[in-house]
């Protein structure tokens, strides 16, 4: 969640107000990227920054670095360093991250199946690995 709709889940969360929980379970990864990170860590498995800026190459460096720290705030990422010559980070998803991975994949396949519905099955949308270490 951006910091903004933290607030206002977490608002709404104390005063009780959150009557809908798919508006509450959406908030958790909605966002430009979340989707894409989240589905990524949770079939590829872990990787390091400069590898997920390759895999979304239309996601700026500040855009990608402020959704991680989102998603990790939420609980549904984790961020290790790892020392070496140059310091990295690596991501990978956390038991409740990979919680949400059955909603991601059945919104993966209704999008899959809808697109082939539209004749668009050709359409490229760049969901491969990019892992080469």
């Amino acid at each position: 969640m951006t910091d903004t709709v933290r607030k206002l889940v977490r608002q709404r969360l104390k005063n009780g107000d959150y009557t809908c929980r798919k508006e509450f379970t959406l908030a958790m990864f909605s966002g430009k990227w979340k989707v894409n990170i989240i589905y990524h860590l949770g079939h590829e498995g872990t990787y390091y920054f400069y590898q997920l800026q390759t895999l979304l190459p239309n996601a700026s460096h500040k855009e990608l670095a402020k959704k991680l720290k989102e998603l990790a705030a939420d609980g549904l990422i984790s961020r290790e360093e790892e020392d070496g010559p140059r310091i990295k980070m690596a991501y990978s998803l956390t038991p409740l991250g990979e919680s949400l991975l059955p909603i991601i994949d059945s919104m993966y396949d209704w999008g899959e199946k809808r697109l082939q519905e539209l004749h668009m099955n050709n359409v490229p949308f760049n969901l491969g690995p990019v892992k080469n270490d």
